[in-house]
């Protein structure tokens, strides 16, 4: 619910006379039009924007000679994002369904359709689907599917063949969907580098459209993104300044949509999403397009999703179906696509040398079995989880490319255990955070042996110091061994630049298994939504 608790005079359908609605997303313009309905008598039975509509339909429908005019003029009256769906009870055969903002598509099957707003929910029933663009109203019936434009205008879209996977929706030998694509992962990394990497280069062809001519030019890196996706981007800000050799900017979208900002020469803006209909990152993407930005990428996981369709050239990041809202295989083969990017443009102005550029290669294809390799410590983690379980609050630190991990291992904490999670730049603990430790407090860090290895351990003695507990994943060279309060997971050494996304593996496991221990709904966390696509 948006509007609302959720309750069942909140839940939808909503009706107005022979009017029936549901809807998802937000009507901003709700309170406005709900002072005009209510002056025409209509009495509001819910606290929904939703009953909105439905009132507006009807209203309409009294003027309109089909139920499809008068959801094209109610449409034109309505601010805010939805995608809806409207039947007439009267005559239970013909659907009407607008789509502004959030995504919705038709299932085509024989003698029958289907509407949904993703393309998972009608997997068992047909592999033929139509995407909604912005501004569509389409009428359908069990045989038909027409679409028209927002200024009215009968249209064809495409029909598009789905290929996600047969077992999709199934968890096989997994307790969740979650757990299912922490372990996927290997795989999930292995079809990102398909075709990228042919003869020890990064094929930059594979990358998207003319995105060889584009990343020559490119002086500046705009990265918009919301979530696990945002966190995707800071880490790949390290890689872009010291590897590509451009300066790059990282922003949320609801944040960089809202305000004045100046677009660099040369700049190319990234969108980051794993399912490409995310609403504020969307709103992102249009404005820049009016901007002047230089060009415009998407790193995206659905082929088919609004984010590819309306950017100047898509870099998917094949993950595969993820289901579970916390999200774990979408966020490491951004990564991978990121860090593929980077060698990429680095080469391209001369930035990455033939030997650079082979070192960065075989480190990632290395990187699928380092994370199977990280999966064998589960059960390690498993136990180390216990320690967790009656605690309320945790705090991650990192250093570099390792503080967005602390803030991604932090996010997935908070989303599927409840446990209040907070991540910090480990040289801010004077700043403030030092206050917070005690003996209650578990203090995470990630610490693999680099060049900041001995400015964590500085900070790590300032926790000790306090009385914290710390839990350390290193690796051997880092020199950490168990004592009293302060316990470590040593994992095999790996390349520094793919080792952050190697570290995030284990550290999503142990979001995992704190979450089974508290009983939550791990794939399903409360008040959360595996795609975002309202403001």
């Amino acid at each position: 619910a948006t509007h609302g608790e959720p309750s069942e005079a909140n839940a939808h359908p909503h009706r107005s006379g022979k009017i029936a609605v549901v809807h998802n997303g937000i009507i901003e313009n709700y309170e406005e039009l709900r002072e005009e309905l209510r002056q025409r008598g209509y009495v509001f039975q819910s606290q929904t924007d939703t009953e909105v509509i439905a009132h507006l339909i009807e209203w309409e429908f009294r003027t309109s000679k089909t139920l499809l005019e008068a959801m094209q003029k109610t449409v034109v009256q309505l601010r805010g994002a939805y995608g809806t769906v409207v039947m007439n009870q009267e005559d239970p055969t013909r659907l009407i369904v607008a789509r502004s903002g959030s995504p919705l598509v038709i299932g085509l099957g024989v003698g029958e359709n289907f509407i949904a707003s993703d393309p998972l929910a009608l997997l068992s029933v047909t592999r033929r689907f139509v995407y909604l663009e912005e501004g569509d109203v389409a009428e359908i019936t069990r045989r038909s599917a027409t679409v028209y434009t927002r200024d009215g205008k009968k249209i064809e879209r495409e029909i598009h063949e789905g290929n996600f996977e047969q077992d999709a929706a199934d968890k096989g030998q997994y307790r969740h969907y979650m757990q299912k694509e922490i372990f996927e992962q290997p795989v999930a990394i292995m079809n990102t580098l398909d075709g990228r990497i042919v003869n020890g280069k990064v094929n930059i062809d594979a990358i998207g459209g003319n995105a060889a001519e584009i990343l020559k030019k490119v002086k500046h890196v705009q990265i918009v993104a919301c979530g696990t996706s945002y966190n995707a981007g800071m880490v790949a800000r390290y890689w872009f300044e010291s590897i590509a050799g451009v300066s790059c900017d990282v922003e949320i979208a609801s944040e960089f949509r809202y305000r004045k900002f100046v677009t660099r020469p040369n700049s190319l803006l990234i969108t980051l999403s794993q399912s490409g209909e995310t609403a504020d990152t969307l709103a992102a993407l249009r404005l820049a397009k009016e901007k002047g930005y230089m060009a415009v990428m998407t790193i995206c996981n659905v082929a088919s999703s609004s984010l590819v369709r309306e950017s100047d050239f898509a870099f998917l990041t094949r993950a595969g179906v993820e289901i579970g809202v916390a999200s774990t295989k979408a966020f490491t083969t951004q990564l991978t696509c990121l860090l593929l990017l980077n060698v990429a443009i680095g080469r391209s102005q001369g930035n990455v040398s033939e030997e650079q550029e082979h070192h960065i290669v075989q480190a990632l294809q290395r990187l699928p079995a380092q994370v199977e390799s990280a999966l064998v410590f589960d059960k390690e983690i498993e136990k180390l989880s216990e320690d967790f379980a009656e605690k309320s609050h945790t705090l991650f630190l990192g250093r570099g490319e390792y503080y967005p991990i602390a803030m991604e291992s932090a996010l997935k904490l908070k989303e599927i255990s409840y446990i209040h999670a907070e991540a910090y730049a480990a040289g801010e603990l004077k700043h403030g955070p030092l206050a917070l430790i005690d003996s209650d407090m578990p203090v995470v860090v990630v610490a693999p042996e680099n060049d900041l290895l001995e400015k964590v351990k500085s900070n790590i003695e300032e926790v000790r110091a306090r009385g914290g507990q710390l839990y350390v994943f290193a690796d051997h060279d880092a020199g950490f061994t168990d004592t009293a309060g302060f316990k470590t997971i040593i994992l095999p050494k790996v390349d520094e630049v793919t080792a952050p996304i190697f570290y995030t593996v284990p550290l999503q496991l142990l979001s995992y298994h704190i979450a089974v221990i508290k009983g939550t709904d791990v794939d399903q966390p409360r008040n959360l939504a595996k795609a975002v696509t309202v403001e």
